[in-house]
């Protein structure tokens, strides 16, 4: 074990050593930058330096990198944001998305290149150190949290119709005591005829100064969803599942109702929120063809949606490219956009200083399907594939291996990769 640990912090030294010679740890060249956030849309290359962006060029020296990977063809974004998924899967609770109906997030996440996520309320004010200890703290992606409004969080509807465990001010005192890390308050599922889970998550909102997203839950005509985003929402606050069949999109001619758009002038975000149910081409097709199209790009990750028509985020994206979306407004839309809606404009962008969280997608050319909530197909042909993702100046997805030299070339090798830019090196197949 001595002589492992030792062989250890020689390759270390070394590195280092060798980093020492270089200014950059890692750079991509040739591929198609796409950062909507400083509006670049062009052939460019990206370098990263101690783990955050180092320079964005038109070339850069590879002589200058530790190591160097060609991209052409490729496109090369800002790591993936995705603000509405389920990942609290450490409790073992049966049928609770504070438990066995979330999912580990490093499993679905950078496969997809997505490098940031935000739990959409799994937990609550109760529960939320829990979820923080055993996977926030754990988990190689980036988990970020919308607080459930209700105290236990989202363990079903003994918990979730529970008014006394709708508790603003334990929300927002929770909210304040991890500023950015939780960065908005949920309400989701309710069902009875009543405001007061939307008020009251509302009101820990702006004691906490942060986003509410809302998923409505029932739709009841004591509180019209048209009331809730024209009068109930504030500016800033996000509606979630927006193409959910429940929600009055389109009138008897198809034709896209105006008070959407004046809620949208209002300063209402409008968010995919894809997941299991919440996603109907018949909404989504009419929709987007009248300009009605999301502000944020997200999946509703759970158990129910992963396998299902939902799949992935690139899975999604792709949904809305084939509906003739421009691939730089789809990029945004998974970017920049969501970003800025949980107030993390650091995040999201290729800006020179950021953390390096980078994605390298392909664009497929052929004949593709794709599934919508209620199982109906749309035909496609365009589909995006994630080639490699770059998770805090580390490659830790390479579909690939468009990092690795061929074995043909390496003679009698041995465990391949360096820590300087290799996030998938692990203890086990350095010792052999």
């Amino acid at each position: 074990m001595k002589r492992i640990l030792f062989a250890m912090a020689i390759l270390t030294l070394a590195c280092t050593f060798m980093q020492a010679q270089k200014s950059y740890d890692f750079l991509l060249t040739g591929g198609r930058v796409v950062d909507p956030a400083n509006h670049i849309d062009a052939v460019m290359d990206v370098a990263v330096a101690n783990h955050r962006i180092a320079a964005v060029a038109a070339h850069i020296d590879p002589s200058l990198a530790t190591k160097t990977v060609d991209v052409s063809g490729l496109y090369v974004t800002p790591g993936l944001v995705d603000i509405h998924v389920h990942v609290y899967a450490s409790t073992g609770e049966a049928g609770s998305y504070a438990g066995d109906n979330a999912v580990f997030p490093d499993g679905f996440t950078f496969r997809a290149g997505v490098t940031t996520v935000a739990d959409a309320g799994c937990s609550g004010w109760k529960n939320f150190e829990d979820f923080k200890t055993h996977i926030i703290d754990r988990s190689k992606t980036r988990v970020l949290a919308f607080l459930n409004i209700v105290g236990a969080g989202m363990r079903g509807p003994a918990y979730e119709q529970n008014v006394a465990e709708m508790d603003s001010q334990a929300a927002a005192t929770m909210a304040k005591k991890y500023p950015g890390l939780i960065v908005g308050i949920k309400t989701a599922h309710y069902a009875g005829p009543e405001w007061v889970a939307v008020d009251r998550a509302v009101e820990a909102g702006t004691l906490a100064n942060i986003p509410v997203m809302v998923d409505f839950g029932t739709f009841r005509p004591e509180r019209p969803y048209q009331q809730l985003v024209l009068n109930k929402m504030r500016p800033g606050d996000i509606s979630t599942h927006m193409y959910l069949d429940w929600v009055p999109i389109l009138d008897a001619q198809q034709n896209v109702l105006r008070y959407l758009f004046e809620a949208r002038k209002r300063g209402v975000i409008f968010d995919v929120g894809h997941g299991g149910g919440s996603f109907l081409f018949r909404q989504v097709v009419p929709a987007v063809r009248q300009g009605w199209v999301p502000d944020s790009i997200s999946t509703d990750l759970h158990i129910g949606s992963m396998n299902n028509g939902m799949k992935d985020m690139l899975n999604v994206m792709s949904k809305f490219l084939n509906m003739g979306i421009p691939l730089t407004e789809v990029i945004r839309d998974a970017t920049s956009n969501p970003a800025r809606e949980i107030k993390h404009p650091e995040l999201g962008t290729l800006s020179v200083g950021s953390d390096a969280d980078i994605a390298v997608l392909r664009v497929e050319n052929g004949h593709f399907g794709f599934v919508d909530s209620y199982g109906a197909r749309m035909d496609g042909r365009m589909k995006l594939l994630c080639e490699m993702t770059v998770r805090d100046g580390l490659v830790v997805w390479d579909l690939n291996g468009l990092t690795r030299d061929d074995w043909t070339k390496l003679g009698h090798y041995h465990a391949q990769g360096s820590p300087v830019w290799d996030g998938t090196i692990t203890p086990d197949v350095m010792k052999r």
